[in-house]
This record gives C-alpha cells, structure tokens and sequence, in this order.
C-alpha cells in the first residue's frame, strides 16, 4: 500500500515515547515536535496507529499544505479543494483549527472561513450545503497555522484517543489516561515485576499497567474511530487488525491499587470490570500510612493530590507521610511520583534519581523516580545496584529534539567563524589601540567630570539636589513643606 504522511498528536513531555512507540509499531521518517510527532506509513499502520497507541489523543492525516496571510486567503485556497475526494453531501463534518501566528488573531474565524469553503463549494455544485455538526460530525477537518504555513488535515481518531472506553465512573480530578500511561512507559515498568498504586482513585493507573503489562491494545474498548466513515475505509482490513491478538501476553506478577476512599475502590473495579481486568488487578481500601513492607522488588506509580483541585486538610503532611512510608516500606523497590508543588516534594525527603517535566492538564508538573535502598546511599551506588544512566528515561534538557537544535547550531558553527570577530581582530567591544570604550583617552571613567568629581554633584562639590545656600527643596526655611498649612 502506498505510505503517506500522518501526525500523532500528544501531552507535552510525552513526544519521546510517543515516538518510540511508533518507530515500534513500523513506523517511517518518525520526528518529533512540540506536542506531536510526524511519521509515515500506509492505511494499515493509520488504523494500527488509532488502535495500538497508548500516548498519542489524535491521529491527523495531512492532504494539503499552503501559504496564506489572510482568513479570506485561506477561504480562496480551501474553496478550489475538491472535497467529493473526502465527503458526500450528505456527510456532516467539523473544523477544528490551531493557529499560531501574528496574520491570523482570531482561530475560531479562521475554522469559520474553512466551513464556509466547504459549504459554499457543495452549493455551487448541488444548490444544496452539507449539515454543519460540533458534537457527533461524520468527518472532522484540522486547519493548522504557523506564521503563514498552513496545514489541512484529516482527523482519523474522531474522540480524543485518551476516551479509552472502559471508564464507567471516575472520581474528582481524574487522571488522564494517556498521561498514565506514558508515566508508566517513562519508569520502564515492563511487566516483571510487582506494580502498585497506593493512591489509586478510580483506578486509571493500575488499569493502564494491567493493559501494559499483558500488551493488550488501547483500542479494545472503543466503541468507533473516525477513519471508519471515511469514504476509503477498507473494513476487512482493520477487522484483522482488531482481532489479532497474537502479541498479548501472561502476566506472573501482581498490580495492586488502594486507596483510603471506599467509593473510589468501587468505581475502580467497575471501571477494571469493564476493561476485562479485575482478576488481573487487586483493589483494596487502605491508606497509604498503612502501607505494608513489600517482599519482592516492587515499583510504585502514583498521583497524590496537589491541593489545586482536591483538598486536602493537611498537604505537606500527607507528603512527609509518604516519603516515610517509601523509607521503611518499600526497600529494592522504585516510586514515581507526580506533583505539582515542589514544596510537596521536598517533604518527602528523599532525593530523586530522576525529574521529568510533564503537563496534568494545564498545570506543569514533575514526574520524579526514588529508588529506595538498604544502608548508606554510596554503599548503594558502589555496589551491584549501581545506578545506570542509560536506564533512566530521556530528560527534557537532552531529549531529541533538543539534541538535533543543538547538532543544527554546530553545523552553524562549523560552516562559518563566530560573527563576533573578525579575522585579525579583537572583539568588537574595544577599539584596535584603545582602552575599553566606557572609559575616556585619558583614562579616566566617562561617568565622571574634567575635574575628576562625579555627575551628580555641581561644581562646588554639593549634591546636585541642594540650592548653594539652602536647604533640601522638601522643606522651607523653617517647616517641612509637608506642614506649611499657609
């Protein structure tokens, strides 16, 4: 089949390992982006991508890139599109837009003057326009803007990715699934090993590592993908696709999931319930205070709350708490915890081996990894449990994208000399014979007079703010001017 480009869209601090996951699923020319991540590949790695992928939200399939500076520019352009290629008339369809660019002010007009293309296109043609539909449209458009570079996409996911299906209930401030599960892929957790969350609410995070853990697809429980009213959807093809479930696998170890809150352990077993789960995950109502030392190697990952949309009465506490439980519980194991105060973290009182910046919806977060040990810290790193800075996940300061700004700049370098000297020269900021220019050729700082005394005296000697013979200007001869009533 013939390859095309696609982008996946994702949380920022996720484009990582959005992109190995696609590299792993057999993608081509994978990049990465602020928030995305661009590929290539055919009909059957888009279906695979909307089924199999567990940090991306959205799976765009670009057909058109343009320039324009104008909303009525880009109406013009998208007026000429021949849309029978992607819809009928009898089709309802959506545009959603992102614009970033100094041209376009409003991103909402923009999406406007793409329906209006559309819709006019169709009237010309049939004298009739195709339903306009926000909440359930049969095709959805993705206009993107950068300065004058636009995009036209197709939206082949339709719900957000992160809409796994199984979530029957969830609790206040919920986690984002894909958010979980990209924590999950970040600690490295694979599967060989015990798994708990002490903090599980209505269980998104246990749940994803019990899907992680026996490789099984995301997309299970959705119930439709937009890719399937498309005018070129091959069913057969995504039914194999769906129903090869050859990669999954046992699982030999245990996840657990607790939490002090009796209707969050409920809510978590409908939920695991629903995802085919709850005799692959155990739920139990305990707090974390109570926390039992675990046995086997174990690695935690959890979401205490923050204080911004759970309250909770005394929040320092609850993390000092924490960080004394992970001391004397959780010896040979690893905790991942994410938070949003670093007050928070620094009561729990352990140093971290790893931060990772990560977005919870519209507060920035760190995602931060302690490996508990027995004894002193150096006797831990000297001994058979060094730890390994290959093993940790990719930090933000040298993630990929940061690495190939930093291979660009030195190409820069070595193509041409430093603009700041010439080829004999010293540094622009000095003369060839001269001292430094903030000085006079006498030597003397240009902040001074002839005479040597500062600026901002006169030329008696007396501050600049006092008559010769007077005193300061706030006050008269006799009273403060304050308090000169007359």
């Amino acid at each position: 089949m013939t390859e095309f480009e696609m982008i996946a869209k994702t949380f920022q601090g996720l484009e990582e390992i959005l992109a190995k996951e696609l590299i792993d699923l057999g993608a081509n020319g994978v990049a990465i982006g602020n928030r995305m991540v661009s590929f290539k590949g055919d009909k059957a790695l888009m279906y695979k991508a909307n089924f199999h992928l567990r940090t991306a939200i959205r799976i765009l399939k670009p057909f058109l890139h343009f320039k324009a500076d104008s909303a009525d520019e880009v109406y013009d352009i998208c007026r000429k599109v021949d849309w029978e290629k992607y819809m009928d008339l009898s089709d309802s369809f959506a545009v959603d837009s992102v614009v970033y660019s100094e041209d376009f002010r409003h991103s909402k007009f923009v999406a406007y003057r793409v329906k209006d293309a559309i819709a006019d296109y169709f009237r010309d043609k049939y004298g009739k326009r195709p339903n306009v539909s926000v909440a359930n449209p049969d095709l959805t458009f993705h206009i993107h803007i950068s300065h004058d570079d636009c995009s036209l996409s197709l939206d082949s996911s339709g719900e957000s990715l992160h809409k796994r299906g199984y979530r029957q209930e969830a609790m206040e401030a919920p986690l984002n699934e894909v958010l979980a599960a990209g924590m999950i892929l970040m600690s490295g957790w694979d599967g060989k090993s015990d798994f708990v969350d002490p903090m599980c609410g209505s269980g998104t995070i246990p749940i994803e590592a019990a899907l992680i853990a026996k490789n099984m697809a995301p997309g299970l429980f959705r119930s439709h993908f937009a890719f399937e009213k498309w005018k070129d959807f091959d069913r057969d093809l995504f039914e194999e696709i769906y129903n090869d479930d050859s990669a999954e696998r046992e699982f030999e170890f245990t996840i657990k999931g607790y939490d002090k809150d009796p209707k969050a352990i409920l809510t978590a077993k409908r939920n695991a319930k629903a995802a085919g789960l709850l005799d692959t995950i155990q739920f139990e109502q305990r707090d974390f205070k109570d926390f039992e030392p675990v046995k086997e190697r174990t690695v935690i990952i959890t979401n205490p709350p923050y204080g911004e949309r759970l309250v909770e009465d005394n929040l320092l506490g609850l993390y000092e708490m924490i960080g004394e439980r992970l001391k004397h519980a959780l010896i040979g194991g690893e905790a991942w915890i994410i938070s949003y105060h670093y007050e928070c973290f620094d009561k729990i009182g352990l140093k971290p081996s790893a931060k990772i910046p990560l977005f919870n919806g519209a507060l920035p977060c760190e995602l931060r990894k302690y490996e508990i040990f027995d004894g002193r810290y150096n006797d831990f790193r000297g001994g058979d449990r060094r730890l390994k800075k290959d093993d940790l996940p990719t930090r933000r300061s040298s993630t990929l994208r940061h690495k190939a700004r930093l291979a660009e700049k030195q190409e820069a370098r070595d193509a041409e000399k430093p603009f700041r000297k010439d080829e004999e020269r010293k540094p622009f900021h000095k003369t060839e014979g001269k001292k430094p220019f903030r000085k006079t050729e006498g030597g003397k700082p240009f902040h001074k007079s002839e005479g040597g005394k500062p600026f901002h005296k006169s030329e008696g000697g007396k501050p600049f703010r006092k008559s010769e013979g007077k005193k300061p200007f706030r006050k008269t001869e006799n009273k403060p001017f304050r308090n000169n009533k007359k």
